[in-house]
C-alpha cells in the first residue's frame, strides 16, 4: 500500500481598458466610433501589462504544482519503478503506451504496436487508439523521439512538465475569459489568484498527472474564452473567422483527449440552446458553435477509426436534431457508454439495481455527492459567498431579460428610459451564467466532475466583482448610482479581495512549499521487481483493475483486464476476474481465469478484507449480490438472496487446501499481495 512519508534527510486604474456599453459605444447609424489617439495608447499597455501578468501567473501556477509534485515524491530522487507506480489506477496504463513509443524500434512500429495490442487484453487483439484517447502520448512520444534532448531530459520529465506546462495555459485561459467578461484585467488576476488558492478543488495533476482531464481541461478552458469573445458584439468579419478557428482547434484537442468529453459538450449545447431560446444570444454564431461540436467530434471519430460511442453520441444526435429536426441515436446498437446511463438511472432514484457496473461507480466517492466540507473551503476564500451573491444577482436579470423578450416588449418604448430602467445582460455574460448552473449541478450530483465547476466559479465571481454592469445595477437598485462611484467601487472591492487573499494564504502557501516528504510502497515495488525477474515476458496476469495497469507500465506483461472501462466486453471480463473475491470453487475460478489465459494470479489483501466501504458498497458485497449470495456481516440481505455453497475464494486459498492446490500454487507473498500461478490442466 502506498504512503506519504516524511524525508529523510540524506540521500492603478484601469478605467479606459473597461468594456463600453452597446449605448455608448455606437453611434446611431450603427458605426463603432473611432477611439482617441491617447485612449488607444492607454488600451495598448493594459493590454500589454494585462498579458504579461497573465502568463507571469499561468508559469508560477505551473512551477507551482511541479514543486509540489516534487516535494510529495521526492520524484527526482526515487527509482524508475517508484516513479511508474506513483502513476496510479488508469494513469499508469495511460503512461505505459507513452513508454511503450519510446522505447519501440521505430515509430512506425510503435503505431503498430497500438493498432495491434495484444498484450492489454489477453486473448485478444484490441486497436488502442480506437479504444482509448491517447493520441496525446503518441504525439509526446514523437516529438521526445525527433527533439534533439534525450541527453538532458528524461522521457518521464518530458511528459510530467509538458502536463504542468498545460496548468499554465489552463490559468491563463481562466484567467482571459474573466478579463473578457468584465472587461479589466484585474478580474482575471483575481480568478487565477482564486484557481490557485482553491487548489484542492480546482485541481488535482499534481497526483493524478497522466489523467485525461488533466490534457483536455485545459483546451476547454481555451474553448470556452474563445466562445467568450466571439459572443462580444461588433467583431469584424476576421476577428469572427479567426476566433470560430479558435474555437474549432480548441473543441478538437478537448475532444481528443478525454473520452467523457461528448457529456460535456452536450451540457454545454444545452447551454446554447436554452440561451438561443430566450433570444439571448445571436442564432447564427449558435449555429456556428453546433457545427463546430460536431464536425470536432467526427473528426476525433475518424481518428479513433470510427468509434461507435463516439458516432452514437448524445451530442452528436441532440445538435443534429436542433439543426435538421432528426436523430441518428436509434440508428446504432450502442453498448460502450450504456453502464454509464445504469448508473444514472439507480443515482437518482429510478428503481434499484444489482447491475455490478452501475453499483461499482454508485459505491466509489468520486461518483458521489459532492460533500458539504467543500463549500467551507471555498467560502474561506470568500469565493463562495461572492460567487453566490454574482449568481443570485445575474439570474435575476437573467429572468427579467428573458421574460422581455419573450413578451415582445415595445422596443421603442423601453429605449426611451433606458438608462434608468432597463436591465441589460450581454450574451457572453448570459453565456457564462448558464454554463456554470449547468456544470454546478453536473459537480453537485458527481464528486468527479467538479473540477468542471469550480475553475469557472473561479472566472464568474472575479467577474462579477469587476464588473461595471453588476455595480452599476447594484447601486441602481439602492438609488446611490454614478459613474464615478461605480468605477471606485468596482476596483477597490478587487483589491481589498486580494490583499485578503494575499495576507491570509500566502503563508500557507510557503509552508506547503517547504514540507518535504517521500514515496513509499515497498510492497508494490517488490510485487513489481519479483515479476520482472522470475515470470515470461508474455506471462498473463489477473487481478483488480487499478493493480493491474500499474503491472503492464513496471514490467510489460499481459493483462486480463484494466480500468479503462468503456467497453462493454472489458466490463463482462471484469466481473468475471473479479470472481477472485467472491464465493466461488476453485475450479470455477480456475475455469474462468484460464479462459482468458490466465497464468498468474494477484490476490490482495486490502480487496479481500476491505474496510474502506460500509457494508453493501464492499467490492465483495458488490460481487455476493451481483451472484445472488448472502452479503458477509451482520446486517439486512435482500429476501432473494441466499447463502453461498463455498467459502469466500480469496480468504479459503491461503489455507493450502488440497482442491485448491491442484490448480493454484502459491509463488510469491508479501504484507499486501499474494500472487499464484495456475495449473494447466489439459
Amino acid at each position: 500500500m502506498t504512503t506519504i512519508r516524511q524525508r529523510r534527510v540524506g540521500k492603478g486604474t484601469e478605467a479606459a481598458e473597461d468594456q463600453p456599453s452597446e449605448e455608448t459605444n455606437v453611434k446611431p447609424d450603427g458605426k463603432i466610433p473611432p477611439v482617441p489617439p491617447g485612449g488607444k495608447l492607454w488600451n495598448i499597455l493594459s493590454i500589454t501589462v494585462g498579458g504579461i501578468v497573465a502568463i507571469s501567473l499561468g508559469l508560477l501556477t505551473s512551477v507551482y504544482v511541479a514543486t509540489l509534485h516534487e516535494n510529495d515524491l521526492w520524484f527526482s530522487n526515487i527509482k524508475e519503478v517508484e516513479r511508474e507506480i506513483s502513476f496510479r489506477t488508469e494513469c499508469g496504463l495511460y503512461y505505459s503506451y507513452y513508454k511503450q513509443m519510446i522505447q519501440a524500434a521505430s515509430i512506425q512500429q510503435g503505431l503498430h504496436g497500438l493498432v495491434y495490442d495484444n498484450k492489454t487484453e489477453s486473448v485478444r487483439t484490441i486497436n488502442i487508439l480506437e479504444r482509448m484517447n491517447v493520441y496525446q502520448e503518441v504525439f509526446l512520444s514523437i516529438l521526445y523521439r525527433i527533439l534533439p534532448i534525450q541527453q538532458y531530459l528524461e522521457p518521464v520529465y518530458f511528459y510530467i512538465y509538458t502536463l504542468f506546462g498545460l496548468q499554465a495555459v489552463y490559468v491563463i485561459a481562466l484567467y482571459v475569459t474573466s478579463w473578457l467578461l468584465s472587461g479589466t484585467w484585474l478580474s482575471g488576476l483575481l480568478a487565477a489568484c482564486w484557481y490557485i488558492t482553491n487548489r484542492v478543488d480546482t485541481t488535482r495533476v499534481e497526483f493524478t498527472i497522466p489523467l485525461r482531464e488533466n490534457w483536455a481541461l485545459p483546451f476547454f478552458a481555451v474553448q470556452i474564452a474563445a466562445i467568450t469573445y466571439l459572443l462580444r458584439t461588433h467583431l469584424q468579419p476576421a476577428q469572427e473567422k479567426l476566433t470560430l478557428m479558435a474555437i474549432f482547434i480548441a473543441t478538437f484537442l478537448f475532444s481528443l483527449t478525454w473520452q467523457f468529453n461528448q457529456f460535456m459538450m452536450l451540457i454545454q449545447a444545452l447551454a446554447l440552446f436554452i440561451l438561443d431560446c430566450l433570444d439571448m444570444l445571436p442564432t447564427a454564431k449558435v449555429t456556428w458553435l453546433y457545427i463546430i461540436q460536431i464536425s470536432g467530434l467526427l473528426l476525433v471519430c475518424v481518428l479513433q477509426f470510427f468509434n461507435s460511442m463516439i458516432l452514437g453520441s448524445l451530442l452528436i444526435s441532440f445538435n443534429v436534431s436542433v439543426l435538421i429536426a432528426r436523430t441518428i441515436q436509434k440508428i446504432l446498437n450502442l453498448e460502450s457508454d450504456e453502464h454509464i446511463f445504469k448508473f444514472l438511472k439507480a443515482k437518482f432514484g429510478f428503481g434499484a439495481t444489482r447491475d455490478f457496473d452501475a453499483n461499482l461507480y454508485l459505491c466509489e466517492e468520486a461518483f458521489g455527492l459532492l460533500p458539504l466540507n467543500t463549500f467551507s473551503r471555498l467560502s474561506s476564500t470568500l469565493l463562495f459567498y461572492i460567487y453566490g451573491f454574482v449568481l443570485f444577482l445575474l439570474s435575476v436579470a437573467a429572468v427579467i431579460v428573458a421574460f422581455r423578450n419573450l413578451s415582445g416588449s415595445n422596443q421603442v418604448q423601453l429605449k426611451k428610459k433606458v438608462e434608468e430602467y432597463t436591465v441589460t445582460l450581454k450574451p457572453d455574460a448570459a453565456y457564462s451564467l448558464v454554463h456554470t448552473v449547468l456544470f454546478g449541478c453536473l459537480a453537485l450530483s458527481t464528486m468527479r466532475m467538479k473540477y468542471l465547476w469550480t475553475s469557472h466559479m473561479c472566472v464568474f465571481a472575479s467577474f462579477g466583482l469587476c464588473s461595471t454592469e453588476v455595480w452599476k445595477l447594484i447601486l441602481k437598485c439602492l438609488h446611490l448610482y454614478t459613474s464615478q462611484r461605480t468605477q471606485v467601487i468596482k476596483y477597490s472591492i478587487p483589491i481589498i479581495t486580494l490583499l485578503y487573499i494575499s495576507f491570509k494564504f500566502w503563508p500557507g502557501i510557503m509552508d506547503e512549499l517547504s514540507e518535504l516528504r517521500e514515496f513509499y510502497d515497498p510492497d508494490t515495488v517488490e510485487l513489481m521487481n519479483w515479476i520482472k525477474s522470475n515470470t515470461p515476458n508474455t506471462a498473463v496476469f489477473a487481478g483488480s483493475m487499478q493493480l493491474l495497469a500499474g503491472v503492464k507500465l513496471c514490467t510489460g506483461r499481459t493483462l486480463t483486464n484494466h480500468p479503462h472501462y468503456e467497453d462493454k466486453n472489458l466490463r463482462e471480463r471484469t466481473k468475471q476476474i473479479y470472481q477472485i473475491y467472491a464465493k466461488r470453487s476453485p475450479g470455477e475460478v480456475h475455469g474462468i481465469l484460464r479462459a482468458f489465459g490466465t497464468d498468474y494470479v494477484i490476490l490482495e489483501d486490502s480487496i479481500c478484507y476491505e474496510r474502506r466501504h460500509s457494508r453493501g458498497c464492499r467490492l465483495r458485497d458488490l460481487l455476493d449480490v451481483a451472484n445472488g449470495h448472502i452479503m458477509d456481516g451482520l446486517g439486512e440481505n435482500e429476501p432473494d438472496l441466499k447463502p453461498s455453497l463455498y467459502p469466500r475464494f480469496c480468504e479459503e486459498i491461503k489455507k493450502d487446501l488440497p482442491s485448491y492446490t491442484m490448480h493454484f500454487t502459491r509463488v510469491f507473498q508479501n504484507k499486501t499481495f499474494h500472487v499464484y500461478k495456475l495449473a494447466k490442466h489439459k
